[in-house]
């Protein structure tokens, strides 16, 4: 089963828009989909393709790029031979899958570009790790496009819900409320985006399955298992601190302020003994990076204090296999319990990160903001997200507060308000109910956050 990813149409516009010989560099963590989507696309829109993956490649491929990377005669002959495929003069695309597995051959696209023969599709992950780009030059010709996850927009697409995502944004634009009965069709594909996530094994697992939640969590544990792996690969001298912060991750994000505390890894931790560890976590796309803003002012990454850390999961789905053991979800209560909201200990967590995961595949660069209170001794204002609209000349900023249950406070988000008034442009409360304008604050339903 091949799913509809938005990463395919922009696979076109890359071919529609350059003239001649072009390049182009798909990144993402492990497991979402982007060789699978890589091929659909090259065995739709070209006469002919050759998938190189050099995660299981032959030394007959190797050896050739070592040999001719000097006579591109010999090399496409050889590379044509050995796949049994044809290759037309501006008509073929050669993938390379896996290309931070022999970084020499994405050295060579410069050139290759140059030849302009034919075009070049590069997939990796981990793409921009130190121990994966040393020693070659990163070549300017290769356009790049970061695939993630599944977003909610998709994965209603899986579900057959195209004219219901339709619907949702025309009443985002409208500025009105959903009809009572799709909102609570809409809020049920939420919570099952939550629970399965974006991973495409995991959402085929579940429709295939019959919908079977179990299905779809075994194929989770599969990914954060080869997480693990990926992370047991790399630089002694920082792997330990990956490995801890990734299992602790859950742990972080069910406490109230859910920020990453160093001295929870190791006592009398600062942050600057961590900068490749979050360096690796945050370039692997596996977890989500949000940075304190300290004065959001214009151009919140000016202020950005790095001190302060939240670190969300790249998929809610992968969150839930993660912070919970495999019997308490075999037997369902779990989500049952989540599809019909009883669940209380650790739901604003998932819904947090759903949120983080949507702003992110929308683009958002992901920031927080707390104000200490030296009088009461304690944060008086917490406020989840603040995204902006990127405008030089109408710079404005946005703050998002996450909300799980039906009834909640938000006098962070008041306070907030007053304190930055002058630069904000809207405010957004992002909770289970439908659409409403109340107080110049607007609150929207947890799947309409795709809209932002």
């Amino acid at each position: 089963m091949v799913l509809k990813r938005k990463a395919y149409d922009s696979l076109l516009t890359w071919k529609n828009e350059c003239n001649g010989s072009r390049a182009i560099l798909v990144e993402g963590a492990r497991r979402i989909g982007k060789s699978t989507i890589v091929e659909e696309f090259a065995k739709n829109e070209y006469k002919s393709y050759i998938l190189i993956d050099f995660a299981n490649t032959s030394d007959i491929v190797i050896n050739a790029f070592e040999k001719y990377k000097n006579n591109f005669d010999e090399l496409f002959m050889i590379l044509s031979l050995e796949y049994g495929v044809k290759l037309f003069k501006r008509e073929s695309v050669i993938i390379f899958d896996e290309v931070q597995l022999y970084p020499q051959a994405r050295q060579l696209i410069k050139y290759l570009v140059a030849d302009g023969r034919y075009d070049y599709i590069e997939t990796g992950s981990l793409i921009s790790i130190k121990e994966n780009v040393q020693n070659i030059l990163i070549p300017s010709e290769e356009r790049k496009l970061k695939m993630f996850p599944l977003d909610f927009e998709e994965f209603c697409w899986c579900f057959g819900e195209d004219l219901l995502v339709d619907y949702i944004k025309k009443c985002f634009k409208e500025r009105k409320p959903l009809e009572d009965g799709l909102h609570n069709k809409a809020m049920l594909l939420f919570k099952q985006y939550m629970l399965i996530g974006g991973m495409p094994k995991s959402i085929i697992a579940f429709l295939e399955g019959s919908k079977d939640f179990d299905s779809a969590d075994r194929e989770k544990r599969d990914i954060l298992n080869l997480y693990r792996d990926d992370i047991l690969k790399i630089s002694n001298r920082y792997r330990s601190k990956v490995l801890s912060v990734f299992e602790q991750i859950p742990g972080f994000l069910s406490k109230h302020e859910k920020r990453v505390v160093l001295s929870k890894i190791v006592q009398g931790s600062t942050i600057d003994q961590y900068t490749d560890t979050f360096f690796w976590l945050g370039n692997s796309m596996i977890c989500n990076e949000c940075f304190l803003s300290a004065d959001p002012n214009v151009g919140l990454a000016l202020n950005e204090d790095r001190s302060y850390i939240k670190c969300y999961m790249g998929d809610t789905g992968l969150l839930v296999s993660h912070a919970f053991d495999e019997n308490s979800l075999s037997d369902s209560e779990l989500y049952r319990q989540i599809i019909n909201d009883k669940l209380s200990l650790n739901e604003g967590m998932l819904y947090e990160n759903a949120i983080s995961q949507m702003l992110v595949s929308n683009g958002h660069k992901l920031y927080f903001y707390t104000h200490y209170n030296e009088e009461k001794h304690r944060n008086d204002i917490e406020i989840d997200f603040i995204i902006s609209n990127n405008n030089k000349l109408k710079y404005k900023i946005y703050p998002i507060e996450v909300k799980s249950t039906k009834k909640y406070s938000i006098a962070s988000l008041q306070r907030f308000k007053e304190k930055y008034s002058s630069r904000i442009g809207e405010c957004y409360v992002i909770h289970p109910k439908n659409f409403s304008v109340k107080d110049s604050i607007t609150y929207l339903p947890a799947y309409m956050a795709m809209c932002l």
